[in-house]
């Protein structure tokens, strides 16, 4: 068994491609190989910002010959269909075939031999058609070439069993083909001249030597345990963001962490402001003290060993920190000049969206909504709510959001403070993005839930009215987002909050039950029970539909559950059945069966066991318990079981008779499935 070794050497891929780049990578040239009938034992890829690396182990040394059979067309069918076979099969004629009955008819079969031969005379077109395949997100062409890839290719390295394949990648146009070698380069800065490698082995090794980490594990682990040695000697703790560490890991190939420090006249400035100008505009991470609050330390990682120990760089990168907050601290002296109400005209001018209006449009729509929602959310003053949801979008025509878009609200919410406004007031400012994500914290304070549900709900109903609604994948006005938030906020806060009452579209709650659908599954909630309580129509109340899933999934969990829905499947089925043979005949089962026509003591016990179940689930549904409403069905199990052993349903010569036992079993039907459509529900 040999060794493929491949590497793709460029100039630097954008760190957001470079994971997917690499599973791609390997997805494809697996695929090929599988294509060739070229078996292997492992395939592993990796990713640095100037190279994609694949190795895949236990290929063997050549392929041998595969022979498969293809069934054709049957004998005497069109000549076009025919050819397509012939054409499919590599078959020039009908001579080369052989017909053969297969016991359904005689049918046209083809023997196709694929010759085998060296494994290294494969790989070529295999890597040829992968580099092809690779779906950059961003791609572009370079000189005069005609190929696109993420960035100008330098060279290719393609080893099998040790020996350089014979093959090129060609750029087109009048550009020199790059021919597939045995050497690369190493870091940019550190090493120097071309690396002569054999194999993974011996790659692996002369990159470290000569200053690439090739894995980008690895390098996450040296930036994150550097890190953490440096601040801990620094008496801070490192605020660990696993997007940086993954981005800053594809940014350099050779990771040295370093730390810096804030200048103390920026430490006024709100930290969210801190920590966003040093991760998004500067790779940076933020530190922390003992008490949780922002240190005035932070960390960078430089892709290069300095002489002087990395002062040098550090000192320039606290210079380069020091402007950028010096735009931070004026935009935060200046904007507290003028107060969240006196921005609001300015509203005037953002235009929300071209059919919807402006800003300001908008946020008079979220208040009369926050305002009405008020009502539903226990301990929310209107007045406070009102004044929130007035102001919510105000810190959008400040000098701070405009240069850091991402602070929209938490900015807001510190000029409120800065005011003075009521404490609730700047939560809701806060707060009323919330929750971004899955991860996101939920508002909890009855303000921020008010104006947090109207933000959301607005941005529904609206986009709704205009038939701007998420379509497969497309989704540009995070309309999805926005239906888990109110899931999310209105279930974690229990509240009663009748969704009908604030959209007319009934597409609109059919959207959130979808949502819904999928953030149950999420938490190990069986799709068919959500579909079976959603089945009834007509809930919009989350809390009493979820409460209905948990106490239908813990009866269904249980034996008697168990037992009793296959219960209801018998009678279920026979119904179902007798409806099909007769379309009248649903209309005419509806109701109880008449006492006066049950004859046999089994279905006497049914009569007054539905009766029983019947009287008991009135008040269990009334006060929403439904698992008690569950644990009444459970006593059905044996009087139906002993109905099925004992009474002959469809006996033909009595109609009344078996009209009165089919309603008997559609009243078994029809009383579970108050509670929810039980026929939903899969085995």
């Amino acid at each position: 068994m040999a060794e493929f070794l491949l590497e793709l050497l460029s100039e630097e891929i954008p760190a957001r491609m470079q994971a997917r780049a690499a599973d791609d990578l390997k997805r494809l040239v697996c695929d090929g190989l599988k294509a060739a009938g070229l078996s292997f034992a492992d395939a592993r890829a990796f990713a640095t910002p100037r190279r994609l690396a694949l190795v895949v182990d236990g290929l063997p040394a050549a392929r041998a010959d595969v022979s498969e059979e293809k069934r054709g067309p049957r004998i005497g069918a069109p000549d076009q269909a025919v050819q397509g076979f012939l054409k499919g099969a590599g078959l020039s004629s009908l001579d080369q075939a052989e017909k053969r009955d297969t016991g359904k008819g005689e049918f046209w079969f083809a023997v196709v031999t694929r010759k085998g031969g060296p494994t290294a005379a494969a790989l070529p077109g295999i890597v040829d058609a992968a580099l092809k395949a690779l779906p950059w997100p961003k791609s572009m062409k370079w000189g005069s070439g005609t190929m696109t890839w993420v960035r100008p290719l330098q060279s290719v390295v393609a080893l099998f069993d040790g020996r350089v394949l014979a093959g090129e990648v060609a750029p087109g146009g009048a550009m020199a083909p790059l021919p597939f070698g045995d050497t690369t380069r190493g870091h940019r800065v550190l090493s120097r001249g071309a690396i002569k490698v054999a194999d993974f082995a011996d790659y692996t090794a002369k990159l470290e030597a000569a200053h690439v980490v090739l894995d980008p594990a690895e390098r996450r682990k040296i930036i994150l345990e550097g890190a953490e040695r440096l601040c801990a000697a620094a008496q801070v703790a490192l605020k660990v963001d696993e997007g940086l560490l993954d981005e800053v890991a594809g940014l350099v190939e050779w990771p040295v962490p370093l730390i810096g420090t804030i200048d103390p006249a920026f430490m006024d400035v709100p930290p969210e402001v801190l920590v966003v100008s040093m991760k998004t505009h500067q790779r940076y991470f933020a530190t922390a003290r003992s008490d949780g609050q922002l240190a005035n330390r932070f960390v960078v990682v430089a892709n290069t060993v300095a002489r002087d120990g990395g002062a040098t760089i550090v000192d320039g990168n606290e210079r380069v920190l020091r402007a950028r907050l010096s735009d931070a601290k004026f935009f935060w002296d200046q904007d507290r000049k003028v107060r969240l109400e006196d921005r609001l005209p300015a509203l005037k001018n953002v235009v929300f969206h071209a059919k919807l209006g402006t800003q300001a449009e908008r946020v008079a729509r979220i208040a009369k909504l926050a305002v009405e929602i008020a009502g539903h959310v226990p301990g929310a003053d209107r007045g406070l709510v009102e004044q929130a949801a007035l102001l919510c979008k105000a810190d959008l025509a400040t000098g701070m959001v405009g240069e850091f878009p991402e602070l929209q609200g938490t900015i807001g919410r510190y000029y409120a403070l800065s005011e003075e406004l009521p404490a609730a007031v700047a939560e809701a400012i806060g707060d009323h993005y919330a929750p971004a994500g899955p991860n996101d914290r939920c508002p909890s304070g009855p303000v921020s839930i008010a104006v947090a549900l109207a933000d959301k709900l607005e941005a529904l109903v609206s986009f709704w009215s205009i038939g701007e609604k998420p379509t497969g994948s497309r989704d540009p006005f995070a309309l999805r987002r926005a239906a888990l938030g109110v899931i999310r906020i209105v279930v974690e806060n229990k509240l009663r909050l009748p969704l009908r009452r604030f959209f007319e579209a009934e597409d609109l709650l059919a959207f959130f039950a979808e949502r819904l659908k999928v953030q149950m599954r999420e938490k190990g909630v069986r799709h068919d029970v959500v579909d079976a309580v959603l089945a009834l129509g007509g809930e919009d109340d989350l809390v009493r539909l979820l409460a209905r899933v948990e106490a239908l999934q813990s009866f269904l969990g249980g034996e008697a559950g168990r037992n009793l829905l296959t219960a209801y499947g018998r009678a279920a089925n026979i119904v179902r059945a007798e409806e099909k043979k007769d379309k009248a005949l649903a209309a005419r089962l509806a109701g109880t069966p008449d006492a006066a026509l049950l004859e046999q003591a089994e279905e006497k016990a049914v009569a007054a066991a539905l009766a029983d179940v019947e009287r008991a689930l009135k008040p269990a549904l009334a006060a929403e318990d439904f698992s008690a409403a569950m644990a009444a069905f459970a006593r059905l199990r044996p009087p139906i079981d002993a109905f099925f052993d004992k009474v002959t349903v469809n006996v033909t010569d009595k109609p009344e008779l078996r009209l009165n036992r089919l309603k008997l079993l559609n009243q078994i039907r029809a009383t579970m499935d108050s509670v929810a459509d039980f026929s939903k529900i899969e085995g």
